[in-house]
């Protein structure tokens, strides 16, 4: 009627897919046959995947000297100009202070890093205000359409 004195059901699993001992005495066996045993599986977000190289406001002084050192910095309108783009930086945060009047040309940026970079003297063209810019520009244009067509047509009505 039972399993016996010595063996007592071990190494004879009733939970599901669980092994018995994976987590102690059967450890070993673990992690040379079975090294994902246990962890996460299954779908891996896209944007998880993403890395975004950012920068801090703060750092910008520094990046200023080392590209002037380097006779590789630009000057726009009096000021630098840093192209954090082709530095390989996507986003620019607000940590840290900026002295120095700079122009900016970033994919991305904080409210806070805006904020500190005009009081510093200095601008940022970014990608996001080019999108808004371009948006604002269809709309106006397919209003412009649409109003051209109401009034061919009233134009149409009348005669």
């Amino acid at each position: 009627m039972g399993w016996g004195q010595v063996a007592q059901h071990r190494k004879h699993s009733q939970k599901g897919g669980r092994k018995v001992g994976r987590h102690k005495h059967l450890w070993s066996y673990v992690i040379k046959y079975e090294p994902d045993y246990f962890g996460k599986k299954g779908f891996i977000p896209r944007s998880s995947k993403t890395k975004i190289n950012a920068i801090n406001v703060g750092e910008l002084n520094e990046l200023i000297d080392k590209l002037a050192e380097a006779k590789q910095l630009e000057k726009k309108e009096d000021k630098a100009f840093i192209d954090l783009d082709k530095l390989g930086y996507q986003k620019l945060l607000a940590t840290g202070k900026i002295t120095k009047p700079v122009i900016v040309k970033v994919t991305t940026h904080s409210k806070n890093a805006a904020k500190k970079i005009e009081e510093a003297g200095g601008q940022i063209l970014s990608g996001e205000e080019k999108k808004a810019e371009k948006e604002s520009e269809e709309f106006e244009d397919e209003t412009e359409k649409s109003e051209a067509e109401s009034t061919d047509e009233e134009t149409s009505d009348k005669s």
